[in-house]
C-alpha cells in the first residue's frame, strides 16, 4: 500500500480551485495529500514571505537586534522580542533552511524569480550578526535554541569558523547547568505565575521537557571537540527526563521540580498546559522530537521506543481534523485553540522515527501520520499563499551587498526584487496561523491562536529533511514512497 493510499479520507483542500473535479455535483480534490503537502511546504509564497520580513533590516545600517516570535491574534505583523529572548534564533534559522535548499537542494528552488543565493546568504549573516553573543549566556537552558538553528547550518554549508566557535561556547554555557546530584541541567532559574513562585534557584531546580531540544547542541560539540563529559552530560540529562518526565499513559509532565542537593523530586506541574494532570501537546511534541535526537546521537533504542511512546499518545489523541488542541486533556469548545507548533514539531520527530525505522513497515506507519498532521495543518491553518516576487534587472548594480562582497566581473548586476501579496490585502507574516504560546489559565498572560514563529520554523525543517531522505522530488513537487 502507497502512502496516499493511507490517506485516502484526507479532506480535500479548501484553496486554490485547480486541481478539483465534480462528482455527483460535490467538488473533490484530484491532488493527493503529499501533494498538497510538497506544494504548501517549497511554494514561492513562503519563500516570499520570509524574504519579504527579512528584507525590512536593510532599511537599517546596523544588523537587528529585535528578531520576530508571533502575530497577535487578529493581527498580521510580527511581535518583535529582544535578542537575547529565547526565540531568536528561529527567523534566522528559517532563512538559512531556506538558503540550505539552495545551496544543496536547488531544484527545491525553482521559481522564476526569487533571491540569489549569495543575496540569501547576505540576509542569513546579517540576521545573525548580533547572536554569536548569547553563547555567553549561563542564565537559561535555552541556547540550543537560540543558537543552533542557523550557527549549525552556517558551519555545515560555509564551515564558517565564527559559527563554530559560537556552538562551542554555546555547549560549555548550557552544560555549566548541569547538577550532578540531579544528574540534569536546570531548565528556569526563576518561574512566576499567578498560582506559584519559584525565585531561588538553589532551592527549586526547574526542568521542562522543553529542554530535550538544547541536547542536540550537547552532542555536537561533544563530537566536534572530542569532549566525552559533554556527551556524558547530554546523555544523563535524557535519562533522567526519560524517568520523571513521562507518565504510564506514555503522556508528559511539563516541569519537573527537583531538590538540588538530594535529587529528589519535589513536584511535578505545568506552565502552559491545562493542567498539572494533563497533557499539553507542545510538550509532548518536544519529547517526541528530542528523543529522536538523542537516539539519532546514542543508538540507545530506550529512545526510540520512548519517542515512539509519545508519537503513538499524540497520534491516537489527535482530533478528527488531525490538528493537536493546545492540551490533550483541555476540554474541547468551538472556541478552543490549537496549536500547529506542537503540529509542526511532531511532526519532524515523526519523520525521524520512519528514519530510524526505514525499510519497515513501521517506518511507513509514521511517515503516513507526519505527513497527514502537516497536510491537515496546512488545509485548515496555511495564511494564504499569496506572495510573489517581482524584480528588475540593474545593469551593474548589485541590490543589498556592501563593496567588495561581490566580484561582479561581467557587470551584469543582480535583480532587485521586491514582494508583492497578490491578494490586495495585507496578509499575515508568518506561514502558518493557529499556534498557541500559554493558555494556561493561571499564566501571566495567555496567547493563542496566533502565527508563531517556530511552528514556521519546524514547518520549513519538515520540507528540508524531506529533501534529505529523499522523499520529496521537485520541481515535479512529489513524494516518492520508498521501502
Amino acid at each position: 500500500m502507497s502512502l496516499d493510499d493511507e490517506l485516502t479520507t484526507e479532506p480535500s483542500s479548501k484553496r486554490a480551485k485547480s486541481g478539483q473535479h465534480v462528482t455527483n455535483g460535490i467538488k473533490k480534490s484530484t491532488r493527493t495529500p503529499t501533494e498538497r503537502v510538497i506544494e504548501a511546504l517549497f511554494s514561492e509564497s513562503v519563500m516570499a514571505k520570509l524574504w519579504n520580513v527579512a528584507s525590512q533590516a536593510l532599511r537599517s545600517s546596523k544588523p537587528p537586534v529585535l528578531y520576530p516570535e508571533y502575530t497577535g491574534e487578529g493581527g498580521t505583523t510580527y511581535v518583535y522580542r529582544s535578542l537575547d529572548f529565547w526565540t531568536s534564533g528561529f527567523f534566522p534559522g528559517s532563512l538559512y533552511l531556506i538558503h540550505e535548499r539552495q545551496i544543496k537542494h536547488p531544484q527545491a528552488v525553482n521559481h522564476q524569480h526569487c533571491p540569489h543565493p549569495l543575496q540569501m546568504a547576505y540576509l542569513c549573516r546579517l540576521w545573525t550578526a548580533n547572536l554569536h553573543q548569547n553563547a555567553l549566556k549561563r542564565d537559561t537552558h535555552d541556547l540550543g535554541f537560540m543558537i543552533a538553528p542557523w550557527a549549525m547550518q552556517a558551519w555545515n554549508i560555509y564551515r564558517d569558523p565564527a559559527a563554530y566557535n559560537t556552538l562551542t561556547m554555546a555547549a560549555h554555557s548550557l552544560a555549566s547547568r548541569f547538577n550532578a546530584t540531579t544528574k540534569c541541567l536546570q531548565s528556569w532559574d526563576v518561574c512566576i505565575t499567578n498560582r506559584y513562585s519559584f525565585t531561588d534557584p538553589s532551592q527549586d531546580f526547574l526542568v521542562i521537557i522543553d529542554n530535550m531540544l538544547n541536547l542536540d547542541l550537547l552532542f555536537w560539540a561533544a563530537r566536534e571537540t572530542s569532549n566525552k563529559s559533554l556527551y556524558d552530560i547530554a546523555l544523563a540529562h535524557a535519562r533522567t527526563t526519560q524517568k520523571h518526565h513521562i507518565r504510564q499513559d506514555n503522556t508528559t509532565f511539563h516541569v519537573v521540580n527537583f531538590d538540588a542537593e538530594t535529587g529528589d523530586v519535589k513536584a511535578k506541574f505545568t506552565n502552559q498546559g491545562y493542567d498539572d494532570d494533563s497533557c499539553w501537546a507542545r510538550g509532548q511534541a518536544w519529547g517526541i522530537l528530542g528523543f529522536m535526537q538523542t537516539f539519532e546521537w546514542t543508538a540507545d533504542s530506550s529512545f526510540l521506543n520512548t519517542a515512539k511512546d509519545l508519537a503513538d499518545y499524540f497520534i491516537a489523541n489527535l482530533p478528527a481534523d488531525r490538528v493537536p488542541y493546545w492540551d490533550f486533556c483541555a476540554p474541547v469548545t468551538a472556541a478552543s485553540p490549537r496549536d500547529t507548533s506542537a503540529a509542526m514539531i511532531a511532526a519532524c520527530g515523526m519523520l525521524l522515527i520512519y528514519k530510524a525505522l526505514r525499510n519497515t513497515p513501521e517506518a511507513d506507519h509514521y511517515l503516513s501520520k507526519a505527513i497527514s498532521i502537516v497536510d491537515a495543518t496546512v488545509t485548515k491553518f496555511l495564511n494564504p499563499p499569496t506572495f510573489r516576487f517581482e524584480s528588475t534587472q540593474h545593469p551593474s548594480q548589485v541590490a543589498i551587498f556592501h563593496e567588495g562582497d561581490i566580484d561582479d566581473k561581467n557587470g551584469d548586476g543582480f535583480d532587485i526584487l521586491s514582494v508583492v501579496d497578490v491578494s490586495g490585502s495585507k496578509s499575515r507574516d508568518t506561514i502558518l496561523d493557529g499556534a498557541t504560546i500559554n493558555n494556561f489559565e493561571f499564566a501571566p498572560r495567555r496567547w493563542s491562536n496566533h502565527g508563531l514563529v517556530y511552528a514556521d520554523y519546524y514547518f520549513l525543517l519538515f520540507g528540508n529533511m524531506l529533501l534529505e531522505l529523499g522523499l520529496a522530488d521537485a520541481p515535479q513537487f512529489s513524494i516518492h514512497h520508498r521501502r
